[in-house]
């Protein structure tokens, strides 16, 4: 017997990755979910570990790709089609009000979910990107944060938090940045970031890798039962939304 599987499209088109990648195809194809996928959806080792998501969606990908080179913008994507493959495009949560308090049932439409719109001209099938910091003239090279980043990132906080310290922006700009002024060295890069990066040019650089980064338009517009409408809400996306009920 054969599942039927879907082919997803990617918010990067496929352009991050270098043309000899399989993602560079901008698409991947995916199953749909199964009793084996509600197993894993409802395993509390990997809720625990926050790694519910990451097992769901290797299951579900047929493509042979490396889930690790995954952009997270793309991984987004397949997170949106595996919850409309698995349990349709109507998503119900309760949203509270903002000004009376009282939640109510939002339903999205998870179809209507568009990509967020870029300037696509700035991706060349290459992870490298440069950027001038406003104030200190320094050129950074720099790249969109991957899965494989993402789980360095959670490692070296981790450790952070067991000697307590917390250093959430500077350990994703360390991962992010690839060489400043053209110079590749790690330490070097790491040494930058401690002690030489001003606020000013980190926040334009978060801004910039932000404006340029490919990805799905994770808002909505929330309508409450009185009309009241506030735009560009978060799309709450914890274990729940895998399932249907709010």
């Amino acid at each position: 017997m054969k599942l039927p599987t879907e082919s997803v499209e990617l918010p990067s088109k496929g352009l991050i990755y270098p043309t000899e990648n399989p993602l560079s195809s901008g698409a991947v194809e995916m199953k749909y979910m199964t009793a084996k996928e509600e197993d894993i959806l409802s395993n509390q080792n990997y809720i625990r570990s926050g790694v519910v998501f990451d097992k769901l969606l290797k299951s579900l990908i047929v493509s042979k790709v490396d889930y690790d080179d995954l952009c997270i913008g793309d991984k987004n994507a397949i997170l949106i089609a595996a919850r409309i493959l698995g349990y349709g495009k109507d998503y119900q949560i309760k949203y509270p009000h903002p000004t009376t308090g009282e939640d109510e049932i939002i339903t999205i439409d998870l179809a209507e979910i568009k990509n967020k719109a870029i300037d696509y001209s700035v991706l060349q099938n290459i992870n490298e990107f440069t950027f001038t910091l406003p104030q200190s003239k320094n050129e950074l090279t720099f790249k969109m944060l991957t899965h494989r980043d993402e789980r360095a990132i959670e490692d070296e906080l981790k450790g952070l938090k067991k000697i307590n310290i917390s250093g959430e922006v500077t350990t994703r700009l360390k991962q992010a940045i690839i060489a400043v002024n053209g110079d590749r060295d790690r330490k070097t890069v790491r040494d930058f970031v401690d002690n030489y990066l001003l606020a000013s040019d980190a926040r334009a650089l978060r801004e910039y890798i932000k404006k340029i980064s490919p990805d799905l338009d994770l808002t909505f517009t929330f309508v409450g039962s009185d009309g009241y409408t506030q735009e560009g809400v978060d799309l709450p996306l914890g274990v729940s939304f895998f399932y249907p009920n709010a």
